[in-house]
């Protein structure tokens, strides 16, 4: 009885809230070829966008803070971005509001040219980052701070408006050191880059590939959300069960033929997904730290996210029946 039950749930998941429903037409904004923002990518092509009614277009806007900007401007009621960018919006008076993540473990490492030997040798020089306010400007900001350098006065901050930008930025010379995720890590190595750190040694936690909208979207548009989630929770249990798939998706999307990059870029992020895809508050309480320190009353992490798509998906039984 238990079985059917999960199978029913699944079933009733994997259908359009209001049955044959006319489709919904959408875009989904994302900043860069990574494994971060693989699953709304492998949830379009196994199907599970179009099987709850949605017709999403996939649209790459290098940086995360321009994507907050192009989400509060309409362009699209959902976006994959970094979750600094949603917390300084947030922080700012807007509505923006985090309603999941993929996972709690930084994928990022502080990559320089062969030329830096050791972190001391970055005074004076240059790093590459997406925009400000982003989740690589986080990431470099907390490296520098943890190799006693401080940023922009030892080390300059340049925004380049993606990673691949910034990694050609790298290859070319104009910055010496930039945060990346794979597969432009494992390229960066192949090329002789140098890695100075990884940023899940560091020990803190992470809210890692945040999906992003407004808090007056999910009052207006709820259900919608709500479907766009359902396809999101069965994409990340594809990317999690189904490599040799994932990885033709991965191929697609980022132009990569290199199965080794490929297969890197596949263990990297699949195993460490979560099967709850509720973002870390233990994070966002560090973020807090570090970022509102002298703010008073301080926000709390609960300020920041809206976990009641979640929640439901995982009382109703939804997520499990996935994963059964």
């Amino acid at each position: 009885m238990m079985r059917l039950a999960a199978v029913l749930a699944l079933l009733i998941g994997a259908l359009p809230a209001n049955g044959l429903a006319a489709t919904t037409s959408m875009r989904f904004l994302y900043p860069s070829f990574s494994g971060t923002w693989a699953v709304p990518w492998i949830a379009k092509e196994a199907g599970f966008l179009n099987a709850e009614g949605l017709d999403v277009e996939l649209i790459r806007v290098g940086g995360s803070t321009r994507m907050v900007a192009a989400l509060l401007g309409g362009s699209a009621p959902l976006i994959h971005a970094g979750a600094p960018a949603a917390f300084a919006a947030s922080a700012a008076g807007s509505d923006v509001v985090i309603i999941a993540a993929i996972g709690s473990m930084s994928p990022f490492r502080l990559m320089a040219r062969p030329e830096i030997k050791q972190p001391a040798d970055l005074k004076g020089k240059k790093a590459g980052i997406t925009t400000f306010g982003s989740t690589s400007d986080q990431m470099v900001r907390l490296a520098l701070k943890h190799f006693g350098l401080e940023p922009n006065k030892d080390v300059a901050l340049l925004p380049l408006g993606g990673q691949p930008e910034a990694f050609a930025a790298m290859q070319g010379g104009s910055v010496q050191v930039v945060p990346m995720s794979y597969p432009l890590y494992l390229s960066a190595l192949k090329l002789g880059m140098r890695e100075l750190i990884r940023f899940s040694d560091l020990g803190f936690e992470d809210v890692n590939g945040s999906v992003i909208t407004t808090r007056s979207y999910l009052a207006q548009q709820r259900e919608t959300a709500m479907r766009f989630m359902r396809a999101f929770v069965r994409g990340m249990h594809r990317y999690r069960t189904d490599k040799e798939f994932s990885k033709r998706v991965l191929a697609k999307y980022g132009k990569i033929t290199d199965n080794e990059l490929l297969e890197g870029t596949w263990q990297e992020y699949a195993p460490h997904l979560i099967k709850v895809p509720r973002p870390s508050l233990k994070a966002i309480q560090i973020f807090i730290d570090s970022n509102y320190k002298d703010k008073v009353p301080a926000p709390k992490p609960e300020n920041f996210v809206d976990n009641s798509l979640v929640d439901q998906l995982e009382r109703s039984g939804f997520i499990d029946s996935v994963y059964k």
